[in-house]
């Protein structure tokens, strides 16, 4: 199957497909970033980690180590039903499941998928919950 989806994406691109993930958050209607909330590319410089899906084992590394490159205080949520449960796809030979089977979640928003304000809510649950002084070095 892999080997088949390769070919077939090689054949049509004739090289490697590059997808750029586009959040459905940062948009005119919720304008985050309008509400003092902005995506950053690198865990140094994020309060916050928003974790959608259910982790894959492939991804259990790159998880951990994102998380172990937040700087303290850190924040995790994790978001839709696989997030938070591993949803249908639960735990096997390919998924760890929920996200908190592979690094602490402060706030878990279920919902597949949950509503963006839902998110938002979640979002502002957990920033609510955390605890020490506001962080001047962002």
């Amino acid at each position: 199957m892999r080997a088949a989806l390769q070919a077939q994406i090689l054949a049509i691109m004739g090289r490697a497909l590059s997808i750029r993930q586009i959040d459905a958050l940062n948009n005119p209607i919720y304008n985050i970033e309008g509400l003092g909330i902005k995506f950053v590319a690198s865990p140094r410089h994020a309060d916050l980690l928003l974790v959608t899906g259910p982790v894959a084992r492939n991804m259990e590394l790159a998880l951990v180590r994102t998380y172990e490159a937040t700087p303290e205080p850190k924040l995790v949520v994790a978001v839709g039903d696989c997030g938070c449960t591993g949803g249908v796809f639960g735990e096997n030979y390919a998924s760890a499941g929920r996200v908190s089977n592979v690094i602490p979640v402060d706030i878990a928003v279920p919902g597949c998928p949950p509503t963006p304000e839902r998110i938002l809510a979640g979002i502002v649950t957990a920033i609510s919950a955390s605890q020490g002084p506001p962080r001047a070095d962002r």
